[in-house]
């Protein structure tokens, strides 16, 4: 998402980049293509021309520095703005402190929000809380199966009457809550339409008989300015205190995310980034507008490899790689430590400069798992010691693999190659290196 905004964004910036100063009249020309390339983003028009005035004021009303080149200085006024118009900071979740906290889910039908209520469940849990997931979508075919199917997959309790109305299910779900010592209860509510006046009634009569602690609305980020328009009729109806963005991992142009908290005034608080339960994350307005202008984001790439990779294995290889004694057992976990951080494309996305390297370039994760495929299929002799693999061997790897001899000897090539290029390096070249950063590459 927002490579279109990045690439338009960073040739309005290019042009103003080399000038001995800016004028007036090069920061309006250059403010002319923002406003464009933010509204061929889907960003909302009032918000589009307010943001445009408001860099335009404070790029003709500040001196830039000597030191400091002119499309460096309209890049940090855009970046603040950005940071400004995604609602200045992170607004985390109302904390379960109370027994038990209830989050009400709401949003329109396919928005994620049975997905949602399980990465809730799963994030609580690994905080060593106790969450209750409610099934209290009773019009969707399958909708109460999938959410049973999400929380056994977690090993998190489900509740559900048959043959009632959800604002019964909701109120004896809090009452098992209480009995049970649940800490959060997470209410799945049905999908509806903002304009559907009866499913809208009755999210407010769950919320009289409730009192939730935290109304979070799904916005599909997917859907650009349907997303906003919903966000604003929800909010008037049940003001709502949060909203999630799913699907930021998709290929939209982005305008809800920067459209949604201008027009609502409700905090993003939370932004789903992959089909997994655990790719749930805050919502950092600074670390998103420094992704958008192609400044990669280091912070949230560190906080996932110290969440995802194991120090001590970590230490380990550095040694091995000191060493060039690394094999492929070591290989196939660091893959197996990278998949957890997210897809490939997302992460190497965090990267400041990636963005124009992977430009035009299709991150596939299936090649991780052909890879990992690739050297599951070898004995745990020829993981170790490579280079005993031969022809019969390979055949053998490639049939396992479901593969061909060829892709079994691209594979050992390349580990080859990166040993050799290892052992050329030396010691000194490695000395301090992060374990967790050590460049491996499927």
């Amino acid at each position: 998402m927002f490579s279109h905004l990045t690439d338009k964004l960073e040739l309005a910036f290019k042009k103003l980049r080399g000038l001995g100063k800016i004028s007036e009249a090069n920061i309006r020309d250059s403010m002319r293509e923002v406003r464009q390339a933010l509204l061929e983003a889907d960003v909302n028009f009032k918000v589009a021309r307010d943001f445009v005035q408001s860099v335009q004021e404070k790029a003709i009303g500040t001196d830039v520095l000597k030191s400091i080149d002119p499309g460096q200085h309209i890049v940090k006024i855009v970046h603040d703005e950005l940071v400004d118009l995604l609602g200045g900071k992170a607004f985390p979740l109302a904390p379960v402190d109370k027994s038990p906290t209830i989050y009400m889910v709401c949003g329109l039908q396919g928005s994620g929000k049975t997905t949602l209520v399980g990465k809730l469940a799963l994030l609580h849990k690994r905080k060593n809380q106790k969450p209750l997931m409610v099934a209290a979508d009773i019009y969707r075919p399958a909708a109460v199966k999938q959410l049973k199917v999400l929380a056994d997959s977690i090993q998190v309790e489900h509740f559900y009457l048959e043959g009632k109305d959800p604002v019964e299910i909701c109120r004896q779900a809090v009452k098992h809550a209480e009995k049970n010592f649940v800490d959060l209860v997470i209410l799945d509510t049905a999908g509806r339409l903002h304009v559907d006046d009866e499913l809208m009634t009755e999210l407010e009569e769950i919320k009289k008989a409730v009192k939730p602690h935290e109304i979070l609305l799904v916005a599909d980020s997917m859907t650009g300015q349907d997303a906003v328009n919903v966000a604003d009729a929800f909010h008037k109806r049940l003001n709502i205190t949060g909203v999630v963005l799913s699907k930021l991992d998709g290929d939209a142009r982005g305008g809800a995310a920067l459209s949604i908290r201008k027009v609502t005034g409700c905090p993003i608080k939370l932004a789903s980034v992959g089909e997994k339960l655990a790719d749930l994350e805050p919502f950092h307005p600074d670390r998103l507008a420094s992704r958008i202008l192609g400044m990669g984001d280091i912070v949230t790439l560190v906080e996932k490899a110290q969440a995802t990779i194991d120090t001590e294995k970590a230490e380990k290889l550095q040694e091995k790689l000191l060493k060039a004694k690394f094999d492929l057992e070591d290989f196939l976990d660091q893959m197996n430590q990278l998949k957890k951080m997210g897809p490939l494309e997302s992460v190497l996305g965090m990267m400041p400069g990636m963005g124009k390297m992977l430009k035009g370039i299709k991150v596939d994760d299936r090649e991780l798992e052909r890879t990992a495929a690739i050297i599951k299929s070898m004995t745990l002799q020829e993981r170790r010691n490579p280079k005993i693999i031969d022809g019969s061997r390979k055949k053998r790897i490639a049939s396992g693999s479901g593969t061909s001899v060829q892709i079994v000897n691209q594979l050992l090539n390349q580990f080859f190659a990166m040993q050799r290029l290892f052992a050329q390096m030396g010691k000194k070249n490695f000395k301090g290196l992060p374990g967790n950063l050590m460049p491996f590459q499927g």
